[in-house]
């Protein structure tokens, strides 16, 4: 679905490259996380794919044709939702999506989109009335209207309350489940973990490791458990090594002969693994 190799951009009057040899694949029906810190070459990246930034060199493919080489109809293939959403204001909510709608060679229902986010009982409202969550709702939506093949999503849940994050996560598995592709960029690290099937990590223009998170949390983790129990009233926690766990006679005999409150295997976060495969934070 998108192919880059040895990707590299300058903007003008820039002393280095913004993108530096980026090589990266992403399959069809993928959910593909893009991770990186302000300023590390993400959103670069994000807008030469778009078709919204000209002049890189490389390669830069989507559905086997270069970027450079589509015009005007690779819109009606790919959706976008940015980070910052740009409604008409004065205009309601479905007046918005109509208008959008009429772009598109085969465009969803608006009214069907607006149910799936929760927007349908809000569809006549103007948009200058909308809560930021409510904004974003609308873009989540209007990225869809052309029924795309790939969707590049910007930070989908920013702003939303947890039943509405919830919605829109589940929306995007039920595209992935249709064949959908997803290009997702965020700082949202519990987004990346339940939805995307590979993250990459971009710093300073660079990629750093491209891998399924559940496999990153475990090479840079520990491999061990941590109990949690209570003895003489207290809370305590005892560390054990998951090799050869199973005849650990002292974890053994603590489960038979104490209480368990929990017990958490020691993976690192996918936070953690990024700030130490980068030496920077994704804030």
């Amino acid at each position: 679905m998108i192919s880059i190799k040895d990707l590299c951009f300058s903007y003008s009057g820039a002393e280095s490259d913004t993108l530096k040899s980026l090589n990266f694949d992403v399959e069809e029906g993928e959910v593909f996380g893009f991770l990186g810190p302000s300023g590390s070459g993400k959103s670069t990246t994000q807008k030469i794919l778009c078709g919204l930034l000209k002049g890189y060199r490389g390669e830069a493919k989507i559905l086997d044709r270069e970027v450079s080489a589509w015009g005007r109809d690779l819109y009606q293939h790919i959706g976008v939702g940015f980070e910052l959403p740009n409604h008409y204001e004065a205009l309601s909510a479905l007046e918005n999506l109509k208008l959008f709608a009429a772009m598109y060679r085969n465009p969803h229902s608006p009214e069907y989109l607006l149910e799936r986010v929760g927007l349908l009982e809000h569809k006549d409202k103007r948009v200058t009335s909308f809560s930021k969550g409510m904004k974003m709702r609308l873009n989540f939506a209007r990225a869809l209207l052309g029924n795309p093949r790939l969707v590049f999503l910007d930070e989908p849940t920013s702003g939303l309350d947890p039943t509405n994050s919830v919605k829109v996560r589940e929306y995007i598995k039920e595209l992935q489940q249709q064949g959908v592709t997803i290009f997702l960029t965020t700082h949202n690290m519990h987004d990346a973990e339940e939805l995307c099937d590979r993250v990459g990590f971009i710093a300073s223009g660079n990629i750093i490791n491209i891998d399924a998170p559940e496999s990153m949390k475990l090479q840079y983790g520990k491999s061990q458990l941590e109990v949690t129990f209570s003895a003489d009233n207290q809370l305590q926690k005892q560390t054990f090594s998951l090799e050869d766990i199973g005849n650990n006679g002292v974890f053994l005999d603590l489960l038979k002969e104490k209480e368990i409150k929990n017990i958490h295997s020691q993976e690192a976060s996918l936070e953690q693994v990024f700030i130490k495969l980068t030496g920077v934070s994704l804030t």
